[in-house]
């Protein structure tokens, strides 16, 4: 399925960093992390929780915008080599210059550098979704919102929240995500992973948002799965995460299927690959897999992710093509 062109749009960019990426810069910056890494040299954890820790410690080794030009350059690398074409990826002020605007713009312009270049290399279009992080707190989370109305235009298309889905409520970082509308910026969240289905509900009724990051737990309570699809709610749906996680034994077990099969917008991303050791095209090669996809079930897959980005519609017609014609 490597041939097949792809739309991703749930992709954390520190957390795509390749592991050897990170520890080239480490040892560039003499910064000890030997401990996030196993025998092999992948990224070790022990659950969701240490994920994020052990996420925050590769994350600290980024600290210049030129480390991320570097990184913006070796995460597109990896996802065109899977057939990405177009690719949204969250960013976090938090960790690009401590949510202080004036620092904020100078990482924004190297990353957008890098995915100028990228596209005219590699053919790989790229948009950024600013990101607080919900176990930061509402008030990181009204800076973080501030950076984003800031810097929203043609690149920074949306705003969301990521984090520990377990502390705090949506409706704490209200004010956040209305600065981000008020700005003209699309909304997503992260639901329905870690805090069930009355997380999704939540995000639906207090933050308005238009898609969800996971959103995979609404499937136990169908009533919200009715919902999601009246609404045409977009799911960011992260297979190969949830499985690695142990929210699902395995593929046949994934609620991915039965979610489209209840009208709701599915999509397919892969979250953090390096940490879940997927690509985008191991994630469509596993669902053909297990779920007997096949073509045309990938090119509804790549038009509802289309249909749903959050760039302008002159990016989306020149995608739309790349779609038709590999599917003609």
């Amino acid at each position: 399925m490597t041939q097949l062109p792809k739309i991703e749009l749930h992709l954390h960019l520190e957390g795509a960093a390749p592991p050897a990426f990170i520890r080239g810069l480490a040892k560039e910056k003499s910064i000890d992390i030997g401990g996030i890494f196993d025998a092999d040299g992948h990224y070790k954890y022990k659950d969701f929780w240490d994920f994020l820790k052990v996420y925050e410690a590769a994350t600290s080794t980024l600290q210049s915008p030129e480390d991320y030009h570097r990184l913006t350059l070796a995460v597109l690398e990896e996802s065109a080599a899977s057939g990405v074409v177009y690719s949204e990826t969250f960013l976090s002020p938090d960790f690009c210059g401590n949510r202080d605007v004036g620092a904020w713009k100078e990482y924004l312009h190297a990353m957008q550098e890098a995915a100028d270049q990228a596209e005219r290399q590699m053919g790989i279009t790229l948009r950024g979704i600013i990101t607080c992080i919900r176990h930061f707190g509402p008030e990181k989370a009204r800076e973080t919102a501030l950076c984003a109305a800031e810097t929203a235009g043609s690149f920074i298309t949306g705003f969301g929240i990521a984090g520990d889905e377990k502390i705090l409520a949506p409706k704490d970082f209200l004010w956040s995500f209305d600065c981000a509308r008020e700005a003209g910026l699309r909304l997503t969240a992260h639901a329905g992973e870690w805090g069930g289905p009355e997380s999704v509900r939540a995000a639906l009724h207090d933050l308005n948002v238009e898609r969800i990051g996971h959103g995979v737990r609404a499937i136990e309570d169908l009533a919200l799965v009715d919902e999601l699809a009246e609404r045409g709610t977009v799911l960011e749906v992260c297979p190969g995460s949830n499985i690695a996680l142990g929210l699902y034994k395995d593929w046949r077990a994934h609620p991915i299927a039965e979610l489209d099969r209840r009208g709701v917008k599915v999509t397919v991303s892969t979250d953090d690959p390096p940490f879940f050791h997927t690509t985008m095209a191991r994630e469509y090669d596993r669902l053909a897999d297990a779920l007997e996809w096949d073509k045309g079930q990938f090119l509804k897959i790549a038009q509802t992710s289309l249909d749903a980005a959050f760039c302008d519609a002159d990016t989306k017609d020149r995608i739309r093509k790349t779609l038709e014609a590999a599917h003609a």
